[in-house]
């Protein structure tokens, strides 16, 4: 009797620990798909195919360097796009995607967007110009870090260290001669 409860123990405790085991290999593998799209992306592979929810986590997951020098954040918006128009049917971005042609009233819509635009505001007891930047130059010198100001100051002084002595050094050549 003691032997059979030993065993059921054991087999129990082996059930457990391959479910353990189960669990952990299903989220590494559900960590590493966004791993995976981000990698086919910047090797120009397809990244068609993948769940909502891997898309998400690729966009998650997205270093700053591929989002800033890639297009990859836009390819897998895409992607994910067309994964939810459901399938890799037309219009859904695939190799056989066919556009939507524009109809007539979107087409006049976009043609008049440049066209749009605000008026000027009074903010402030200002009238603001939409589109319009004003800076003055304390506002540019306020804007900068110190360190660049002291570089900027330094060389200020070199150059006219510089200068001053290319002056003095034509005053003493034009009094010698």
């Amino acid at each position: 009797m003691r032997i059979a409860l030993s065993q059921s123990r054991a087999t129990g405790l082996a059930l457990i620990g391959a479910l353990v085991v189960l669990a952990s290999l299903t989220a590494t593998a559900s960590a590493d798909i966004g791993t995976k799209i981000i990698e086919r992306c910047t090797h120009g592979k397809s990244i068609s195919g993948y769940s909502q929810r891997a898309y998400r986590r690729a966009l998650q997951e997205l270093p700053t360097e591929v989002e800033e020098y890639s297009d990859c954040a836009n390819l897998i918006r895409r992607a994910q796009l067309a994964a939810a128009g459901g399938g890799s049917g037309p219009g859904a971005g695939g190799p056989g995607a066919v556009a939507t042609p524009l109809s007539a009233s979107e087409r006049n819509a976009l043609n008049e967007v440049p066209k749009t635009g605000a008026g000027p505001l009074r903010v402030g007891g200002h009238v603001v110009h939409p589109g319009v930047v004003h800076a003055n130059i304390s506002s540019a010198f306020s804007s900068l870090p110190d360190s660049l100001l002291a570089l900027l100051a330094f060389l200020l002084a070199c150059a006219a260290a510089l200068g001053g002595r290319a002056i003095r050094k034509a005053v003493r050549a034009h009094r010698a001669g």
